[in-house]
């Protein structure tokens, strides 16, 4: 078993920074994607940045070039730097890993972290 746990987020005026980080602990084997979805009241869950095995990450067009993702393969652990924020980036941040433990792979997600941006 594993589990994600989740730091950061708050409220941020807009064009402000935010980090979050994320970092899974237990019998992991290997973390094969890592990153972060979000989701917006009314909306549905959408990637926001995730890195894959070799360490290609994909971002969502909205937050290219404003958020960087980073990963500590030592610490099982990613941090994404928000910058440049915007209202529209207010919603609840999630952690996902795909991983593999004990030999079988699965999806985990973390608890949900919120970043509200507003004045």
């Amino acid at each position: 078993q594993a589990q994600l746990v989740e730091s950061g987020g708050g409220l941020v005026q807009p064009g402000g920074s935010l980090t979050l980080s994320c970092s899974a602990s237990g019998s992991i084997s290997e973390i094969l994607r890592m990153g972060w979805y979000r989701q917006a009241p009314g909306k549905q869950r959408e990637l926001v940045a995730i890195m894959r095995d070799g360490g290609v990450t994909d971002y969502e067009d909205s937050v290219n070039s404003r958020f960087i993702l980073s990963r500590d393969n030592a610490k099982n652990r990613v941090t994404l730097q928000m910058n440049s924020l915007k209202p529209e980036d207010t919603a609840v941040y999630y952690c996902y890993a795909d991983l593999v433990s004990n030999n079988q792979r699965y999806n985990y997600w973390g608890q949900g972290t919120q970043v509200t941006v507003s004045s």
